[in-house]
């Protein structure tokens, strides 16, 4: 769970290209609101106002954005569908489905599985 945490950190800090699984989207969200939650404890111990945990959305603003694009990559749909979270509790709906259901199987135009399993998919005689 941290692996995938720190993996979205530190290799695809703003990184829009390719596919990112399940379990790596839903681990860094986990980890996320753990980190978040420590963030505003220290920083109400501190009493800090809100710079702290300020301070931490602005660092994990990118990765997550990233992360959130390669993860639409994965159900083949474009990065900007991330615009639907303008639209109240619809938008919303629509996304948290997307980031719940199984990628694409096999490669798609955003590029290989990131399950590294090329699953059989059945071709149409032309």
């Amino acid at each position: 769970m941290f692996e995938n945490y720190m993996d979205v950190i530190t290799r695809h800090y703003v990184d829009f290209n390719g596919r990112a699984r399940r379990s790596q989207f839903w681990y860094f969200v986990l980890m996320n609101i753990i980190v978040g939650m420590i963030v505003g404890v220290i920083q109400q111990m501190l009493s800090l106002g809100t710079m702290l945990s300020g301070l931490y959305t602005l660092a994990v603003f990118l990765p997550n954005l990233g992360l959130s694009v390669r993860r639409l990559h994965d159900v083949n749909r474009s990065g900007w569908w991330l615009l639907l979270a303008a639209i109240p509790i619809v938008g919303w709906i629509v996304l948290i489905y997307w980031d719940c259901v199984e990628g694409t199987p096999g490669p798609n135009e955003y590029g290989p599985d990131p399950k590294g399993v090329a699953q059989n998919i059945p071709q149409t005689a032309a």
